[in-house]
């Protein structure tokens, strides 16, 4: 990634050509077009893969049929403050994690769970979340959650537990996150979703920038 002002930190994950996606989502293709060097007046490319590649926003719509679409999600709501927390190693990460923090917290918290800077395969163990934290995080505030973990739910779960509490407490979600090297504390979130037109998710670009620029 390239470097930014002092204070400014981008977590998104890069995205090279066949990027590993979920099992069994279409992967990341990334095709030339139009090439100046073949006699093009320009250079362009074709992009295709799954709304859930690499660094995304899951829309309430991806795990509640009437829940609201990607469009319909205020913007403002992926901006603001947010506090970074690392989480121990160990199975779900439970509500215990959120004991030594302040109640209440501010209303974007993200989880560095210790997943790499760079997936070269996808990865298939990766920490989830417990229903509980999920649910003591909305008592506390929180009002988005982000993840380093391609996903707050187990790789092989159908009920989507952590999604459907999210759900329920009005909590959005942010996974495949780039947290590594990142300070715990308190920061100020950027993040910005593809403005995809009734979509279930998209790929985000996402920037911490020093706490308090946004409320």
């Amino acid at each position: 990634m390239p470097d930014l002002p002092l204070g400014f930190r981008d977590i998104s994950r890069a995205l090279p050509n066949h990027h590993p996606t979920w099992p069994g989502d279409p992967p990341l293709i990334f095709a030339p077009a139009a090439r100046i060097a073949g006699g093009d007046s320009v250079n362009t490319s074709s992009i295709s893969t799954s709304t859930h590649t690499g660094t995304h926003v899951d829309a309430p719509w991806h795990y509640g049929d009437a829940a609201p679409k990607l469009d319909e999600v205020p913007l403002e709501r992926y901006l603001g403050a947010c506090l970074v927390v690392h989480v121990p190693p160990g199975d779900l990460v439970g509500a215990e994690v959120l004991s030594s923090l302040s109640d209440p917290l501010p209303p974007r918290l993200l989880l560095s769970t210790g997943q790499s800077a760079e997936w070269l395969t996808f990865p298939t163990d990766f920490r989830a979340l417990d229903p509980a934290f999920v649910r003591e995080a909305a008592r506390r505030g929180v009002r988005l959650i982000g993840t380093d973990s391609p996903s707050i739910d187990p790789l092989t779960s159908k009920t989507l537990d952590a999604h459907q509490v999210c759900l329920e407490e009005g909590i959005l979600i942010v996974e495949g996150l780039d947290l590594s090297g990142v300070e715990a504390g308190e920061y100020t979130l950027i993040c910005l979703p593809l403005p995809l037109t009734g979509a279930d998710g998209a790929p985000a670009r996402a920037v911490l920038l020093p706490a308090g620029l946004l409320p």
